[in-house]
């Protein structure tokens, strides 16, 4: 099957499902295989951040939105050059990823009649829900069956090593200026790792918060977890967040990596998380996955 991701956790969930050869269309953003990379089209393109501060980004995204203006640029023509028989995209959040609407829009346009599953999950539980879609949808129901009884299994291994311990208030940043707290599947990873989320949204969308309502609520941890960062931006950024939290652990945790795109490795992210509540009840998580910075 000829399939289009566009958005990096659908990348990631059309490899872990061993479909990388079928995948011939990607984003700016998603992450590849070093050996796939010269042999997938990209399709969706966008300003590069790198270099910009959090306040510059935020700006950035508030302006274009104000606008009427989109974030990510369809490549259509080459959209349709490729065929595409089944194209991932999202819902979910127009700062990460290209709206389904504007792929269903550019596909009547070109006359092209591909297949369009929109992943839009609130919760850890319909992440999971999403791997088994695209495996369904893709022909590989059985893939994704077992894959996701993997990542079933590797949860309930987490759960059972931190049962019965204290559970420490874990508070979570995910943009610094301004302050967002996370949302979404996001304190659902923190429970698993046997901790308490405070000043978060279970299922419901990430929001700026002020400082005072992230310090009020006296978190014992804080992990700071910067949609669109790896571990290095999310320790710099870690850094600035620290001195307001004198009481407590601040962690920069490898954000577009484990924590934030809803895929597969959401599993790494809660065993990186138990890590840092519960040391010695888990393994290690690997080197760039987390850092203390206070």
């Amino acid at each position: 099957m000829r399939l289009v991701s566009l958005l990096p956790s659908a990348t990631e969930i059309v490899y872990a499902l061993g479909l990388g050869d079928d995948l011939i269309g990607v984003t700016f953003e998603c992450e590849l295989p070093a050996a796939d990379r010269g042999h997938k089209t990209v399709v969706v393109g966008g300003r590069d951040t790198r270099g910009m501060t959090p306040t510059e980004i935020d700006d950035y995204v508030r302006a274009q939105l104000a606008a009427g203006a989109d974030l990510y640029t369809l490549h259509s023509d080459a959209l349709a050059g490729l065929a595409p028989e089944l194209i991932l995209t999202q819902d979910l959040c127009r700062v990460c990823a290209l709206p389904s609407d504007h792929v269903s829009d550019a596909l009547d346009y070109l006359g092209c009649r591909a297949d369009v599953l929109s992943l839009d999950p609130y919760t850890l539980e319909e992440v999971l829900g999403t791997i088994v879609a695209v495996g369904d949808r893709a022909g590989v129901p059985d893939r994704a069956s077992a894959l996701v009884a993997g990542l079933r299994d590797r949860l309930a291994a987490v759960s059972a090593a931190v049962a019965g311990r204290p559970r420490r208030r874990v508070a979570v940043v995910e943009w610094v200026d301004p302050p967002f707290t996370a949302g979404h599947w996001v304190p659902d990873l923190v429970e698993i790792a046997g901790g308490q989320p405070v000043a978060t949204r279970p299922g419901a969308r990430s929001v700026e918060v002020t400082w005072s309502e992230l310090t009020g609520a006296a978190p014992e941890v804080v992990l700071v977890t910067p949609c669109g960062f790896h571990l290095d931006g999310a320790a710099r950024q870690a850094e600035t967040v620290a001195p307001r939290f004198p009481g407590a652990e601040v962690w920069a945790i490898d954000a577009d990596g484990i924590v934030v795109r809803p895929g597969p490795r959401l599993v790494d992210g809660v065993a990186a998380i138990a890590a840092i509540l519960h040391p010695g009840a888990v393994p290690e998580p690997p080197a760039g996955a987390i850092i203390r910075v206070a």
